[in-house]
């Protein structure tokens, strides 16, 4: 069974699906490595092992916003896209971390989805989901404040209570501007609930950033 054994949420397949993916390898993936720009054409659909991979999009004046992350189990809604319609990527992908990837190629993703009802429901389920954590995005930050974006943000990323980012890292994941993220962590130290240093963002009161995070939009 190789790899597919540690693929979650990967169900149980036919014997031809299952033999055409365990003909494909993993990769690993160093930390920081590209792995598809806006304007290049899909390759193949993948099965992310371990690790985490971001997605950004980039606008016309130049910011980016996160779009998702893919980790074990979850999909690339754009690479998805891109095998079934066609389409180019827009987005950039970069691995986070070092991770471990499947590529599972163009021709052999199309044939699975036509050929295996198991593998098919893995990819429109997966897609389904990305779909939905993408609505969430779209609420996020069409009708909530910042305070609110900001607050969740460093209450979800923060490790033993640092969040290690820059404000213009902070403000790609929030989908705003690095002034207005400066400004509004300026104020929550002044406030006391966080402590400012360079490259980092700690947190002294979880309290009341959790306040925050659960205000009214």
């Amino acid at each position: 069974m190789g790899w597919r054994a540690r693929a979650t949420g990967l169900p149980p397949l036919g014997a031809a699906a299952a033999a055409a993916l365990d003909a494909l390898s993993p990769m690993e993936v160093p930390e920081g490595t590209v792995l598809f720009r806006p304007g290049e054409t899909v390759k193949g659909f993948v099965i992310v092992l371990r690790g985490r991979v971001e997605v950004y999009l980039t606008g016309l004046s130049g910011r980016e916003i996160l779009l998702y992350e893919v980790t074990p189990g979850q999909s690339c809604v754009q690479s998805t896209l891109g095998l079934m319609g066609g389409e180019d990527y827009s987005g950039e992908a970069v691995a986070r971390t070092p991770a471990e990837i499947v590529l599972v190629p163009r021709e052999t993703f199309l044939r699975l989805m036509d050929d295996d009802p198991g593998f098919r429901g893995f990819v429109f389920a997966a897609f389904a989901e990305r779909l939905q954590s993408m609505m969430h995005l779209l609420d996020r930050v069409a009708f909530q404040r910042i305070e609110t974006r900001l607050a969740q943000c460093l209450l979800a990323r923060a490790e033993e209570g640092r969040l290690r980012a820059t404000h213009a890292e902070i403000a790609v994941m929030i989908g705003s501007a690095r002034e207005v993220v400066s400004r509004r962590l300026d104020a929550l130290a002044r406030r006391g609930i966080v402590a400012l240093e360079r490259g980092t963002v700690r947190i002294l009161d979880a309290g009341t950033l959790a306040d925050l995070a659960e205000a009214e939009q």
